[in-house]
Parts: structure tokens; sequence; C-alpha cells
């Protein structure tokens, strides 16, 4: 899938906002990609786990035992994901404030997983559920998402695969540009702010 044809799968579920928004990374822009939209249609979040799962090199896609997502954003396309690559799914979440594993979910020591996101703006909360997935007893051996707003800057520590690298601008509360300090801002992250 081309990066337009992947925006098209956004537009064409009223995915791809543009206002003033307040990132869960704490960051503004003036884009949101919102991807509970675009993945509330199974058939479209399927064709997008088949795309991001062909992104990966055949030698780290045959050694994926797990996919394991940071809920609440990836826990959609890591199911998708799991379905794509034919092994289990499962999520970490931050009942008490840090990423753990429960309901039940559990690695096998060594166990190798790809980690998968919806979007990553800065990578905090991809490597917070890297660290707590190594925690668990697992090796994560990649990383993946549907969006990578920093357009390929992100260091995750490890192999990380996007199915579009875009660079919308984000600012920081004290950088914004006129425009955008003039509209209200609006927090449609799952993320709550600091």
């Amino acid at each position: 899938m081309q990066e337009e044809e992947v925006l098209a799968e956004f537009r064409a579920s009223k995915a791809l906002l543009e206002g003033h928004f307040l990132l869960s990374s704490g960051r503004h822009s003036a884009h949101y990609l919102q991807c509970a939209r675009v993945l509330q249609n199974p058939d479209r979040a399927g064709r997008l786990a088949v795309a991001l799962a062909a992104t990966l090199p055949h030698d780290i896609r045959k050694q994926i035992q797990k996919v394991v997502s940071p809920a609440m954003g990836g826990v959609i396309i890591g199911q998708e994901m799991g379905r794509a690559l034919q092994v289990d799914a499962m999520f970490v979440e931050r009942p008490t404030g840090t990423f753990e594993l429960r309901r039940g979910f559990a690695l096998e020591p060594g166990d190798k997983v790809l980690m998968v996101e919806d979007v990553v703006t800065t990578g905090k909360s991809s490597r917070e559920a890297i660290k707590a997935i190594e925690d668990a007893g697992g090796k994560v051996i990649a990383a993946a998402s549907l969006v990578d707003r920093t357009a390929g800057a992100v260091d995750l520590g490890v192999p990380y695969f996007p199915l579009v690298a875009l660079n919308f601008p984000t600012f920081a509360p004290d950088e914004l540009p006129a425009e955008l300090a003039a509209l209200p801002a609006i927090k449609p992250g799952s993320r709550q702010q600091p």
C-alpha cells in the first residue's frame, strides 16, 4: 500500500482531522489521525494490517511468536496484526499509570514479540510498552505502526516498520504558531495528560 492509498483510507473514514489538537505526547498539532475511526471497519482494519505485515522483512516476520500492543490505541491494529501474522495478540494497559500485562495475558520467557501501535508521535508509549513486554519475559524483535508521525526520526531501540511516515509538524505549548493558538485545543488521545 502506498502512502496516498493509506491516507485515502483515513480520509474515507473521516479519520484525518484538521484543527488544533493536544496530542497524548503533550505536543500540539493542526492534524490528528484518529486511528479508531479508520479501524472501526473490520475490512479496512484487515487490509491495513495485511499491508503493515507486508512491510516487515521476511527474516523478522518468520520469527514473530506474539503480537503485543499498548491499550487503547493499539488494541485493534494489534489484533489484526495477530490475524495477519497468524500468531496470538495481546495488549498491555496502564491500570496504575505503568504498562503491564493483565487479564490473564502472559508471555513465555524469550517469546519473540512484535510490538504494534496505531500512531507513533514521540515514541514514548512505544518505548514504555517495549519495556513492559521485556519486563514480562518477552523479547521485542521489532515494532510496527500504521503511522509514524516523526517521518523516520524516532528511535524505539528495535527495528521499526511503519506503514506510512508523515511529517505533520507538532509544537510544544510555548512555541505554538499564532493561527494554531487562536483555536481551542481538542484532546482526542487516550492517554491522560501529566
